[in-house]
């Protein structure tokens, strides 16, 4: 449930800039897509129309991220101050710009909000960024789609832009609250691969002399699922159960 959630607080830092937007059910749905995914910053760059209704029914239970929204009449005041500036493009350009995906964007934004704020521009809904706009850019995100189909919805972009930044904050902060287990230790889990592949050999399952990939192959599995201290210590027990078990039938 998503009150179960902590949100990491460097996803303040990252400012969504809509440019020019001409629908104001857009910029409400992208706030709702902002709110789902933690972001809070909004800047509106000269939109067709705001405040509207329009956008608070479409925000949902979005609008106070519209009523803290920032109103400018131009680019360079919406990324003021802003260290790292990206510009969202739905094609290449015939001058090359430095490109991302829009994961590589969001973890270089996770890098970048240490030192200062992010700001992810995003154009008009039929024609994008203007040449001028990318110049103030570092670089342009794309991303990955369809070739035969590629063009996004602005909100549904926002969307998947404000996913990966979410995505890209350390799992332990997003997932954590209410876990009552922290995540298996190094040393926790080499007692557990140490106990499985001398468990294995006592039930008669292993045969040492051939043990290098099938050990290997045990870590590739449980290292996957990021076993957790109280995972370890089931896990444990039953390689125990299994050792006192053969143990009986051996001395019967």
């Amino acid at each position: 449930m998503i009150e179960d959630y902590r949100l990491d607080p460097n996803l303040a830092k990252i400012r969504i800039v809509l440019i020019e937007t001409s629908h104001p059910g857009n910029i409400g749905a992208i706030a709702r897509a902002m709110k789902n995914m933690g972001l809070s910053q909004l800047v509106l760059v000269n939109p067709k129309e705001f405040p509207s209704s329009v956008a608070s029914a479409r925000a949902s239970s979005a609008c106070d991220i519209l009523d803290s929204a920032k109103v400018v009449n131009s680019i360079d005041e919406a990324i003021v101050g802003a260290k790292l500036v990206v510009g969202a493009s739905a094609r290449l350009r015939k001058v090359s710009w430095p490109q991302l995906d829009v994961r590589e964007t969001a973890q270089l934004a996770l890098q970048t909000v240490e030192d200062g704020e992010v700001a992810l521009l995003f154009g008009r809904e039929d024609s994008g960024l203007s040449n001028a706009e990318m110049d103030k850019c570092h670089y342009l995100a794309h991303i990955p789609s369809n070739p035969t189909y590629s063009s996004l919805n602005i909100s549904q972009a926002v969307q998947v832009f404000a996913y990966e930044c979410l995505m890209a904050t350390q799992i332990e902060t997003v997932h954590s609250k209410g876990y009552k287990h922290k995540l298996a230790s190094a040393d926790q889990l080499e007692g557990f691969y140490d106990h499985l592949y001398q468990a294995l050999q006592d039930i008669e399952f292993l045969d040492p002399s051939k043990n290098a990939r099938f050990m290997r192959r045990m870590r590739r599995l449980f290292n996957r699922t990021q076993l957790d201290v109280k995972e370890i210590d089931i896990l444990r027990g039953i390689l125990t159960a299994a050792q006192r078990k053969a143990s009986g039938e051996k001395s019967e």
